[in-house]
């Protein structure tokens, strides 16, 4: 006879803990799971960095020249860390630079670039984090909107290739080849003792790298919890335990990163260190700074442990309380004493008006319902244009490439990823849905704003090298997947010799979708069906007394055969209420730069 009861009470049951246990210590985990020669991917999803695994790492093997190949969208710090102890021979990366309190270039990835220490290989924030899908999915390639026309497509002819559209005659696809690391880092909320894990969105890259890696993921976690845990939140998790290699409860493991919260049961998240990442910006300037912050923050710690003891009770706690709802209200009273009530204003404000003005029109011109911004004054461009006509009630969204659709900015802090827009979004996603559905995809009614360490008169945009004269600046980002996909581009720059130049020396960003360029000098914009930029208005010049002496102060500061329209038009300063809005989200003038004393 058969006895369903002993079955339904003893097999049926969920176990509370399922699965054999993957928990080591991190030291462990790294000695057991990590090679020379491997190729290592710093995984983003949710969090920036796992720190203290990349940390680990460099522990172990500083002074062994263990020759890792690194892959990751953004190496900032942390993988300077790699390049200043001869670690890595070669980058895979879309961007390398630092982040705050402005985006720019970082010295130890400069030096890297110019003595050669360090092969640099650059793509896209959608064009890598694709190859690694490829890989996940098993296929060799997968289609792509981006790169075509680039320095990136010549570059990565063996891993990029255009070709014949099989199912659209006579247009063309690019084909991105999958990329599969040895291992991937990732740091997470939670895990059960196998594994699954849970990563709060927004969730960048995702989680395709683990999933590609040929041996699997090194996972750090906030906190461990039980597979009951798990199946309550189920939705949420992102990896599946059966990728993880090993498994690691490390409290702060993202620091100086932010952990997003999300309102997950019983976790709490933390925000930015900004005072940390500043830090380490500024040691990386010179090669004994940035070797004896290593020895203080890295070098240092036998463990994570010591680390998070050294930042501190007070300052941890800090940063526990910026990843509140509401918090930047708080930050923002103690900043506000510092929004300038002059209606005298700088080049740059002028200029990031000016592009806020054209944003606007170029979206009620053209219905447009989405903007994706770049960083610094485009950022600021895309910001004031969408309140402006969010208060004439038009139907609007921001966009940001790491997952965030439907934000809007909070004032105080000018970093689109700040943790303080996370609960202004309407839908937190990844960089796919962003880049490759909502701005790329088959609605796409998407205009994108970016800023330009170079451009000329096509339009084309170099933030990554100057190859000729060894320097290097900070790579594609999402840049280039916005120039090939938004529907049109309006770019917001400072004018300066060496800026605007005849030619880029390399294209990040190709110039076909850029319709508008506003300087610190003029406007710039392509009339129908024309190739090149030509001067079609002035920006307020108070060095100038006349039409003649303002279009001479452009040309002297445009690198090619400046083309003006018959009647270029004189444009308007800034308005009171425009300056206050613009002003709201920079109180430290990182991008507005500071005023003359009245």
């Amino acid at each position: 006879m058969i006895d369903y009861d002993d079955i339904l009470d003893r097999v049926v049951p969920l176990e509370p803990y399922e699965g054999s246990s993957k928990i080591r210590d991190l030291g462990e985990a790294v000695a057991e799971h990590i090679r020379p020669g491997m190729t290592i991917h710093f995984g983003q999803a949710g969090v920036r960095w796992a720190t203290a695994a990349i940390y680990e790492i460099a522990r172990r093997f500083w002074g062994r020249d263990p020759g890792f190949t690194l892959v990751g969208l953004g190496m900032n710090h942390p993988a300077a860390v790699f390049l200043q102890g001869r670690l890595a021979r070669k980058l895979i990366v879309t961007y390398c630079g630092d982040s705050y309190p402005t985006p720019g270039p970082n010295a130890a990835f400069q030096r890297a670039y110019r003595d050669k220490t360090c092969e640099f290989e650059f793509w896209s924030i959608l064009t890598l984090p694709l190859r690694l899908k490829a890989a996940a999915m098993g296929l060799s390639f997968l289609p792509t909107r981006s790169l075509s026309g680039s320095s990136m497509a010549e570059d990565n002819a063996g891993d990029f290739v255009e070709t014949d559209d099989p199912f659209r005659p006579g247009e063309k696809v690019g084909l991105v080849r999958a990329l599969a690391p040895d291992v991937t880092l990732l740091h997470g909320a939670v895990a059960d003792p196998y594994g699954n894990t849970i990563f709060l969105p927004p969730n960048l890259e995702n989680t395709y790298g683990a999933m590609a890696s040929r041996l699997g993921a090194i996972v750090t976690v906030e906190k461990i919890v039980s597979t009951d845990f798990i199946r309550r939140h189920s939705d949420r998790v992102k990896l599946p335990g059966q990728y993880v290699l090993s498994l690691s409860e490390v409290p702060f493991g993202g620091h100086p990163s932010k952990h997003p919260e999300q309102g997950l049961e019983g976790f709490e998240g933390y925000g930015e260190d900004y005072d940390f990442i500043a830090a380490a910006k500024e040691a990386a300037k010179r090669e004994e700074a940035l070797q004896a912050w290593i020895e203080e923050w890295v070098l240092g710690h036998d463990s994570h442990e010591t680390y998070v003891r050294k930042l501190g009770r007070d300052r941890l706690l800090g940063l526990k309380g910026k990843i509140q709802d509401g918090s930047w209200a708080v930050e923002f009273q103690e900043v506000r004493s510092r929004l300038s009530e002059s209606e005298a204003y700088t080049p740059a404000e002028v200029a990031i008006v000016v592009a806020a003005r054209k944003i606007m029109e170029r979206i009620e011109a053209s219905d447009y319902c989405n903007v994706l911004c770049g960083a610094g004054m485009a950022n600021l461009a895309g910001w004031t244009a969408y309140y402006q006509l969010r208060e004439r009630g038009r139907d609007l969204d921001l966009m940001a490439e790491a997952g965030m659709f439907g934000y809007a900015p909070r004032p105080g802090d000018p970093t689109t990823f700040n943790s303080r827009n996370f609960p202004s979004c309407k839908m937190l996603t990844d960089v796919h849905h962003v880049m490759g559905l909502f701005m790329g995809g088959a609605r796409n009614r998407c205009i994108g704003s970016l800023g330009a360490g170079q451009i000329d008169c096509f339009g084309n945009i170099n933030s990554t090298a100057v190859p000729e004269r060894g320097l290097f600046m900070v790579g594609s980002g999402g840049a280039n997947d916005i120039a090939s996909a938004a529907r049109e581009i309006v770019v917001t720059a400072v004018q300066r010799p060496g800026s605007f130049v005849s030619r880029v020396s390399y294209i990040t960003s190709p110039g076909r979708n850029v319709r508008t360029l506003v300087s610190t000098l003029g406007v710039f914009e392509k009339p129908p069906g024309a190739e090149e930029l030509i001067l079609t208005g002035l920006l307020p010049n108070p060095k100038a007394r006349n039409l003649d002496e303002a279009v001479r102060a452009v040309r002297e500061h445009c690198g090619w055969d400046l083309k003006v329209a018959p009647d270029p038009a004189r444009i308007e300063p800034p308005r009171p209420e425009e300056l206050r809005l613009l002003r709201l989200f920079d109180p430290h003038r990182h991008f507005l730069g500071p005023l003359d004393p009245e």
